[in-house]
């Protein structure tokens, strides 16, 4: 909404108020005309046109203060529209009343489906949030039978569990990041200590893949939520891990803050990169794996958003692809 300018409504005004302005110039000529006519004297007939002229100029000016205050009013009212929106300005005339009215009537519509819809959401993040805690039952079981025995294909089997595990987590996490009562706390981390985690998950993986490692401890602290930044680092780790066939993972954290992760996988397309964000985009080589999701990267950007993280990314086909979030206390 436009910031109130009084100086700015004068043309505004003069316009909306043109037909009766018109209409009070044309009575003016009639009246001085009529008036000479009959052979008055001009200094009365000016006299009576100067009164009439500043009665005019009288009530205009008290109009124009009227109008600018009722602007001023319809301004804060449209800032504050879904706590004050039975506080309208009172009424000017029956157009506007009835024009409050029509107002009134779709207020009421909009609230009557804003509740609708609040209350099926609920009952969809319900329903979904049980299924998931009912789901990690079994899978804790299956974990457990799988361990019993070391062979290839109880440890095919793990990594694939794993991956189930994953998918979980992340519609959890999708579920979560949707909601206006998301459980963000924020407070002073050992980021070291957020990293180790997110390696000692993925750990098996990295050995499975016959991919390396590499990670200088670091001693810095940010101002974060723990457990969101831990699953955008794990996601990204997925993504490394999932998009990287031979070389390494590098995980480094600049003297700035800056924590970058960048494997020596296949890339992304330049053409892709202004897209990866986008909810349910694959780009080329999401297309040819034809089990990307589209979701993985959305979670990141929406996740790095809540905790106030600005995150870049660098790529080249063939060569690997950087992720660099911007930790630095300021922006959180």
């Amino acid at each position: 909404m436009e910031e109130f300018r009084w100086y700015r409504l004068i043309g505004k005004y003069v316009y909306q108020y043109r037909r009766i302005a018109a209409a009070f110039i044309l009575f003016v000529v009639i009246y001085a005309a009529v008036f000479s006519l009959y052979d008055l004297e001009v200094e009365a007939v000016l006299y009576a046109t100067g009164l009439c002229v500043l009665a005019a100029a009288v009530m205009l000016t008290v109009g124009f203060v009227q109008y600018c205050r009722q602007r001023r009013s319809r301004l804060w009212l449209s800032r504050n529209i879904e706590l004050e929106f039975d506080k309208l300005p009172e009424a000017g005339n029956l157009v506007e009343q009835d024009y409050q009215e029509l107002l009134r009537a779709l207020g009421q519509i909009n609230a009557a489906h804003l509740t609708d819809w609040q209350k099926a959401s609920q009952e969809s993040i319900d329903y979904y949030t049980t299924w998931i805690h009912q789901i990690k039952t079994p899978i804790a079981v299956m974990r457990m039978t799988l361990q019993g025995e070391d062979t290839e294909e109880h440890r095919e089997l793990l990594a694939q569990l794993f991956r189930i595990e994953q998918y979980v987590e992340m519609v959890l996490s999708y579920i979560r990041l949707g909601s206006s009562q998301t459980d963000f706390v924020f407070e002073e981390c050992n980021l070291d200590n957020i990293i180790r985690q997110a390696i000692h998950k993925y750990a098996p993986l990295f050995v499975r893949s016959r991919i390396g490692l590499v990670y200088e401890p670091t001693e810095i602290k940010v101002l974060t939520d723990e457990k969101w930044l831990l699953f955008l680092l794990e996601q990204l780790l997925s993504n490394a891990v999932k998009y990287t066939r031979e070389g390494k993972v590098t995980i480094a954290v600049s003297s700035d803050e800056i924590l970058s992760v960048a494997d020596t996988g296949i890339g992304i397309a330049s053409e892709d990169l202004p897209r990866i964000f986008d909810k349910g985009f694959t780009g080329y080589h999401g297309r040819e794996d034809k089990k990307a999701t589209g979701l993985g990267l959305y979670l990141c950007k929406q996740t790095a958003d809540k905790l106030g993280i600005d995150i870049k990314v660098h790529s080249e086909v063939g060569k690997g692809t950087s992720f660099f979030l911007n930790l630095h206390k300021e922006r959180a």
